[in-house]
């Protein structure tokens, strides 16, 4: 475990995070393509193997804000440690399971590394210097993109040369290595947030967040207008409003309401969430669209392997426009940043509902989506930290990614039913539920557009940044500063 004597070294702490990141970020989307494959060979139903996709969601989603928060209060190091020996602990279940109760148990296991995320940007705002900030967060932002999208790549390959169990066993390596190099090289946190969890806040989030999403992820299965669908539907949100009502009258929320109100932290989660509807749905149902048979009158008859290969240019499109996302961040702002990329991924949208007749058509469609998801993302993660004080820097960031995977639930829901609302005779949806689907994401990203003008202008005065925050947090503080 490193000291404060040690904290110059801030690129060895990057590079640790960098490698646990990607190891969450490839388990967000690996198991997608193999779900097929373990349905067969685990002899299960197609309604149940869903749910080795949406435990991990559930679980992640409860996890990222609570481990954020934990972080904020126990320190950072710590708590990441912790959250990576979760993740691979879960990849060995998962790796090791025979039945499908058994790997939806490993999955779930692995949801409690949706931390990393929250605690990864939290870190990176104690240690490393003012000037590097929006580089480094922009990157690790782009990460948990592109790890989706490259998970979604390399899992044919896996499958088809070591096996269904190695979709496990290689997060498990590099968890468990970067959990080392956590404990030995990453630095103690110096901002901490004097506390504890409250209990009961902790519990009414996770049931809301269970009854909210397992509505929306079975919907589709059940019918919108389901009795159980409307009825788990309505409890979700009763449980969300008693929620809120709770965490504004304790003294130690999970989630600060008051930071939460600040414009520069709900415009971003506005925004976020209508990101993940796209976000999510594009990466789950375009290898779908490439793989239907031509025989469809569409498609490309592509194999679970070369379908990866048209997300190809949306992987490393979010990855370079990370990896400069900072100085772009810094020449055209932040908010800029978010416009412009959300401008551009619509544009992606538009061209996959309109023109997916031919290969290059899904290549260029694919890169706008990388340049322009790339792009937005990092700069809203950017703005989320720089808009909340250090010791809150988890628990926000942690709310910022839990909303956007909401937003990809709910998105997977309505276009999964929106693309099968009409089948043809050999089972496979017809052309029109993709280019509606596709143009319902198009739609998204207009308003995403609308949402981002109310993010507040930024300056590169970064104690700007936290003095308009740290004014908004106390009392009779005006929330209208940014």
């Amino acid at each position: 475990m490193t000291t404060s004597l040690d904290r110059a070294n801030y690129k060895v702490t990057f590079g640790v995070l960098v490698l646990g990141v990607s190891a969450y970020a490839l388990l967000q989307s690996l198991v997608i393509p193999a779900l097929t494959t373990i349905q067969s060979s685990m002899h299960t139903t197609q309604n149940t193997v869903t749910w080795v996709v949406t435990a991990y969601l559930l679980s992640a989603s409860i996890f990222t804000p609570v481990m954020g928060r934990i972080g904020d209060i126990l320190g950072k190091e710590h708590v990441m440690v912790a959250t990576l020996l979760a993740l691979s602990v879960g990849s060995v279940i998962a790796a090791c399971a025979h039945t499908v109760t058994v790997l939806i148990i490993g999955r779930a296991v692995q949801g409690i590394g949706g931390g990393v995320m929250p605690l990864a940007f939290g870190i990176i705002r104690d240690e490393f210097p003012r000037e590097k900030l929006a580089s480094a967060i922009g990157t690790i932002a782009a990460m948990t993109a592109v790890g989706g999208g490259a998970g979604l790549i390399v899992a044919g390959p896996i499958l088809e040369h070591l096996g269904l169990h190695w979709l496990f066993w290689i997060p498990f390596f590099m968890t468990t290595i970067a959990a080392v190099l956590t404990y030995f090289l990453v630095p103690e946190s110096p901002e901490r947030s004097p506390g504890r969890i409250s209990v009961s806040a902790a519990l009414l989030l996770s049931a809301w967040l269970v009854a909210l999403l397992v509505a929306v992820s079975e919907a589709p299965t059940w019918g919108w207008f389901a009795t159980k669908t409307l009825a788990l539907g309505g409890l979700g949100l009763v449980l969300l409003v008693v929620w809120v009502a709770v965490e504004l009258q304790v003294n130690d929320p999970v989630v600060d309401m008051k930071m939460m109100r600040i414009p520069a932290v709900w415009t971003n989660n506005l925004v976020a969430f209508l990101f993940g509807i796209g976000m999510y749905s594009v990466m789950a149902f375009l290898p779908e669209f490439v793989q239907t048979p031509r025989s469809a009158g569409y498609g490309f008859s592509a194999s679970t392997v070369a379908s990866g290969l048209f997300l190809i240019p949306l992987t490393v499109g979010m990855f370079f426009v990370g990896l400069y996302s900072g100085k772009i961040a810094d020449r055209f702002g932040s908010k800029a940043a978010v416009v412009v990329g959300s401008a551009v991924s619509g544009a992606g949208y538009v061209v996959l509902a309109l023109a997916h007749a031919k290969a290059w058509e899904i290549y260029v469609a694919s890169a706008l989506l990388g340049v322009g998801l790339g792009l937005a993302f990092s700069a809203m993660s950017n703005l989320i930290v720089r808009a909340v004080p250090a010791n809150q820097t988890g628990v926000a960031s942690g709310m910022n990614a839990n909303i956007r995977t909401i937003g990809g639930a709910v998105g997977a829901g309505v276009m999964s039913s929106i693309i099968t609302s009409k089948m043809l005779t050999s089972g496979a949806p017809s052309e029109s539920g993709y280019t509606h689907g596709f143009m319902f994401l198009a739609g998204c990203t207009v308003f995403a557009v609308i949402a981002a003008l109310f993010i507040p202008s930024t300056t590169p005065d970064h104690e700007q940044h936290l003095n308009h925050a740290e004014l908004a947090m106390v009392p009779g503080g005006t929330l209208t500063e940014g």
